[in-house]
């Protein structure tokens, strides 16, 4: 069994990609591997916060490791909150006061459409001792609904709607969530990547 250490502390995520990933590999969370610090998304691209995060957790570690950065863009909002997703309504990350503000600046607008769009950085050390870098994207087609549904899942799920199903993310449970996810697009991209290695 391969690990791998994940540089999040959402324990929401690690779930969702242990889930994903199958026997094979174990993730590591931050925290399970005695790290607890709060990595900076100071840039202005999910790639440039992916990259933010698993280099830091690299440099601290030496051990190869990922990080992701999602972000939730909407058409109408000229691609908002996007790299801002989990602050789009201040530095408190609070995803209610966020639901709030995308319904509100949606309000009276026709255009719903939206994507979910998923970035992973990979660090990871060859036999060689060469350190590379790796990036897998993941894209989720959709419409933000009018009102929130459901209680499962986080963040901005209540309110997205995947194309090609008419439940939100918050009323699937894991694994139809999964048959849509952003997450898993690019998670499934990581990990064929590393079962060739």
């Amino acid at each position: 069994m391969h690990t791998l250490l994940f540089a999040t502390n959402n324990k929401n995520k690690v779930a969702e990609i242990q889930s994903l990933v199958g026997p094979d590999f174990k993730i590591i969370t931050l925290s399970e591997a005695g790290i607890d610090i709060d990595i900076p998304e100071p840039h202005d691209t999910l790639q440039e916060n992916a990259l933010e995060k698993a280099s830091v957790i690299f440099s601290m570690t030496q051990q190869n490791c990922f990080s992701e950065d999602t972000g939730l863009e909407i058409t109408a909002l000229k691609d908002a909150p996007g790299v801002k997703s989990a602050r789009y309504a201040g530095e408190g990350r609070d995803f209610q006061a966020n639901i709030d503000k995308v319904l509100l600046n949606l309000k009276d607008i026709e255009n719903r459409t939206a994507q979910f769009r998923t970035v992973i950085c990979l660090l990871w050390k060859h036999a060689n001792n060469k350190l590379q870098t790796y990036y897998f994207e993941g894209i989720c087609k959709g419409h933000i609904a009018h009102v929130m549904q459901g209680e499962k899942g986080f963040g901005y799920d209540p309110i997205f709607i995947p194309e090609g199903s008419d439940k939100s993310f918050a009323q699937m449970n894991m694994e139809e969530k999964n048959e849509f996810s952003h997450r898993q697009k690019a998670v499934t991209k990581l990990f064929e990547f590393l079962s060739s290695l």
